[in-house]
């Protein structure tokens, strides 16, 4: 069965660890997943990000994301209390939150998944694991789930 769509989806990434974004980056060009990537550094941002609030009130440059691939341990706001606020919105909870994050407490993952996240990965010791977990994602995400609009 072939799942090959070629739209590419819209992913933003909450994560306060700069070398971590610009890893997670490279490794999404070096698996070749098509997609248009773009950061923010908290919860805080975003919020504002998804709602087109503060330095983000330009839909064209920072359109909704058919994808969130959230960090758990961030400033101001955590992963967790962002996820809450988002899945409590009416408007952004239909958007797939994947928390990609260090920890690995058995509370964490149940909090999350008790939030709405749509999974909980572990992100990868090294840049190959993070290549290799980029192109199951984009095949997963991607090719193979249908996301709404």
């Amino acid at each position: 069965m072939n799942y090959k769509k070629t739209q590419p989806i819209h992913i933003l990434m909450a994560d306060d660890d700069e070398d971590d974004r610009l890893l997670a980056q490279d490794a999404l060009e070096e698996s070749r997943v098509l997609n248009a990537f773009q950061f923010v550094k908290d919860g805080v941002e975003l919020l504002e990000y998804l709602r087109n609030e503060g330095e983000f009130t330009d839909k064209q440059r920072y359109p909704r994301p058919n994808l969130i691939l959230l960090d758990l341990n961030m400033p101001r706001m955590d992963g967790r209390e962002a996820l809450q606020e988002i899945k409590k919105d009416p408007i952004l909870r239909s958007i797939p939150v994947v928390i990609l994050t260090t920890s690995k407490e058995e509370e964490d993952k149940l909090r999350g998944y008790d939030s709405g996240a749509a999974s909980y990965i572990t992100k990868p010791v090294d840049f190959d694991g993070l290549v290799d977990l980029m192109k199951h994602l984009g095949k997963y995400w991607i090719e193979i789930v249908e996301l709404p609009n």
